[in-house]
């Protein structure tokens, strides 16, 4: 069939608007408004976030977000997080603070300390660092060189009480 200019706005007009995309499979963010670095994108400093952020390229430096942050298969991320909740699938150096769930996905390599109230680390997933869990996440991100180096045995008087506090190393 074909269409002359004008019956082609007046059909546009007419027809119903598509739906809003719909989450991609496996994504958990769950704020509406998701920040994206792009697969090609290289970011130095700080990255803040009112809502969500997936970042499938390249980021040093802090990172702060009101939502999840989720890092993709491609993404190779040095800096510090701090967020609701946090997934990762690519490789990331730093220390990770959330109020929620740290999550470490299949292929995932985490090289830093994560305070969190749940640690998800899926089979296959490399965590070298320290966890500390506890409901608050009061505990500083900062110091993690010093923790990181020596990750044999958390501090004394590091954890308050009800907290608790576990070291994984997976191979």
């Amino acid at each position: 069939m074909i269409f002359k200019r004008d019956e082609e706005a007046d059909d546009a007009a007419e027809a119903p608007t598509a739906p809003a995309p719909e989450r991609r499979e496996g994504t958990k963010m769950t704020d509406s408004e998701v920040t994206i670095v792009g697969a090609a994108a290289k970011l130095e400093g700080t990255v803040v976030s009112a809502g969500s952020l997936r970042i499938d390229g390249q980021v040093k430096g802090q990172i702060q977000a009101d939502g999840d942050v989720e890092l993709s298969p491609q993404s190779q991320v040095e800096a510090d997080i701090r967020a609701q909740n946090v997934s990762v699938a690519g490789r990331f150096k730093g220390n990770v603070v959330v109020k929620g769930k740290a999550h470490l996905a299949r292929g995932g390599r985490i090289e830093g300390n994560i305070t969190s109230k749940t640690l998800v680390v899926e089979e296959g997933g490399i965590f070298h660092g320290q966890s500390l869990m506890d409901g608050g996440t009061t505990a500083p991100a900062a110091g993690g060189a010093q923790s990181a180096q020596q990750p044999s045995a958390p501090q004394p008087g590091a954890a308050g009480q009800g907290d608790k506090a576990a070291q994984v190393k997976v191979p």
